[in-house]
């Protein structure tokens, strides 16, 4: 389990192919110091298994589903990405709960710079806008952010922007990815502090860039939930 909160950014050094998946190398000296044969490190959100590492490296396999869904698949030799190890147990929650399971991903459609943040807003696949709220919790590319804005429930209602006020409390990065379903019109928007912006690699995303989503996991569950209630007798408790 991971908390959102990115430890350094590193670069992906080789790509192998593996079977019908990839062998990563990637460059992350605070990750990589003291990381062990098969311990877990999010990698742009992507819970990964180290299966190798140097003093500055580490090796992870990428199966072929993860590279249908996570922006991960598009990735080339020198793509940074946002890493963080998993949490010990009795650590802070200082994001909240990221497993490293991509829902999906979404194309960032805007960018807002500011005097000292800057807003990002993201397409947002059909399936998961349910599941994104206003000032809830988003994991977009590994980073925990909260939501400053989201598109109406119709999509095709007319938007008249975020309007996002300073201070809305909005926590790390964000970001979505095109080609996961987005077809209605769906969006949310981030509102990225400075620290997000230097420490991430969503300071530098731009129009079209695709990003990994992962949305709250208690949403997901209550969504679950209600979809057997509403199941047609005898097809639920």
């Amino acid at each position: 389990m991971f908390t959102g909160i990115i430890e350094e950014i590193g670069e992906i050094t080789a790509i192998a192919e593996s079977g019908d998946g990839w062998r990563l190398t990637v460059r992350a000296p605070k990750a990589a110091a003291d990381a062990v044969h098969g311990e877990s490190i999010a990698v742009s959100g992507v819970c990964l298994t180290v299966v190798g590492s140097t003093a500055e490296t580490f090796d992870a396999d990428v199966m072929k589903q993860t590279l249908d869904v996570a922006a991960l698949g598009a990735a080339t030799v020198g793509t940074r990405v946002n890493i963080e190890k998993a949490m010990p147990v009795g650590a802070r929650l200082g994001g909240h709960i990221v497993q490293g399971h991509v829902d999906g991903t979404g194309t960032v459609l805007e960018v807002r710079p500011g005097a000292q943040w800057s807003v990002l807003r993201i397409s947002l696949p059909d399936d998961l806008a349910p599941l994104v709220v206003d000032k809830g919790s988003i994991s977009v590319d590994g980073t925990s952010l909260t939501v400053s804005a989201v598109s109406p429930p119709t999509p095709s209602t007319p938007s008249t922007g975020s309007g996002t006020p300073e201070g809305s409390g909005t926590r790390e990065g964000s970001g979505t990815q095109e080609g996961s379903g987005t077809g209605g019109g769906h969006w949310f928007e981030v509102s990225l502090i400075p620290e997000t912006l230097a420490a991430t690699t969503l300071g530098t995303r731009a129009v079209g860039d695709r990003v990994n989503l992962e949305t709250d996991i208690l949403a997901r569950h209550v969504e679950r939930l209600l979809a057997f209630r509403a199941a047609p007798e005898g097809g639920s408790r």
